[in-house]
């Protein structure tokens, strides 16, 4: 074991302690697999991630992003946290953009004033639901069918399936059956206020949609603070779909007491996610 500095990021907030924690080691080479899986399953956090030299010439650094039980190929709050960890040590950018290694390939990422964003990766699965599938996620979100008024694949590494409501309040109301939904990963969205409301108007109305994400987690079904992974995804959908606009916020963790906030916003081809991030521990980790 050897010391390792640490740092614990909170991703989506401005405001330290409401929105989605993140344990990023800032040096992880040397660490096995099983090293980083036990360390991530005993922080006790929904992700943690291992810097390590990249192995293209394009990336800045590479990243390895654990949850509990398994390594992802992505996940957007573990990208947002670990650039905001890596700068704040002194990482600089080859070019205008950071360029991050990791499970998916290359993945872009800007200063939006004081906010970091991510350039969304390709979706690998899109299109509709099996209707199966929509009836066994309406039974398992206590919803009758009819209450899910557009689904999609909203597959970029995590296998989200998305569904939308026609309401926030809907959203909120949620209480899902971890026996009908296990095995699945489901990110549910609702309008929130008028859609393509943002900015200047009271706080209850600067989100355009309430998101929940719902997974199998080590006890049962968990639910996400904010989720990057999921709202890049959605983003995809919705836009591509004509249901979103080509900018808005999403709130998410409103039901988990947090105050989680996404902002999307189309360029040109790309969609991109961003949001701010507090480091809350800095320090060392003997690993």
């Amino acid at each position: 074991m050897k010391r390792r500095s640490f740092k614990q990021v909170d991703v989506f907030t401005a405001t330290a302690y409401r929105g989605n924690p993140l344990a990023v080691v800032l040096d992880g080479e040397g660490l096995s697999t099983e090293e980083m899986q036990h360390f991530t399953n005993w922080t006790n956090l929904s992700e943690a991630t291992f810097l390590l030299p990249p192995t293209q010439p394009e990336a800045d650094y590479r990243v390895r992003i654990f949850c509990p039980g398994r390594e992802l190929p992505f996940a957007g709050h573990p990208t947002l946290g670990s650039c905001h960890a890596w700068l704040e040590a002194g990482g600089r950018a080859r070019g205008e953009q950071v360029v991050q290694e990791c499970g998916v390939g290359l993945v872009r990422l800007r200063r939006d004033a004081d906010r970091l964003a991510f350039a969304a990766p390709p979706l690998r699965k899109s299109g509709p639901l099996p209707e199966e599938d929509v009836g066994l996620i309406a039974r398992g979100l206590g919803l009758a069918r009819s209450d899910i008024v557009a689904h999609a694949w909203c597959d970029n590494g995590p296998n989200w399936r998305g569904v939308m409501l026609a309401s926030a309040e809907q959203v909120l109301a949620l209480k899902p059956d971890a026996n009908v939904l296990a095995g699945l990963d489901i990110g549910v969205v609702g309008p929130r206020g008028k859609v393509g409301v943002i900015g200047s108007r009271a706080a209850d109305d600067e989100c355009a949609f309430e998101v929940r994400a719902f997974f199998p987690g080590n006890n049962g079904m968990a639910e996400d603070p904010v989720t990057g992974s999921l709202n890049a995804a959605l983003a995809q959908w919705l836009i591509g779909a004509g249901l979103a606009p080509s900018r808005y916020i999403a709130g998410q963790g409103t039901a988990l007491s947090r105050a989680g906030r996404v902002h999307v916003q189309q360029d040109g081809d790309d969609i991109w996610i961003g949001g701010a991030s507090v480091t809350c521990v800095d320090g060392t980790v003997l690993l």
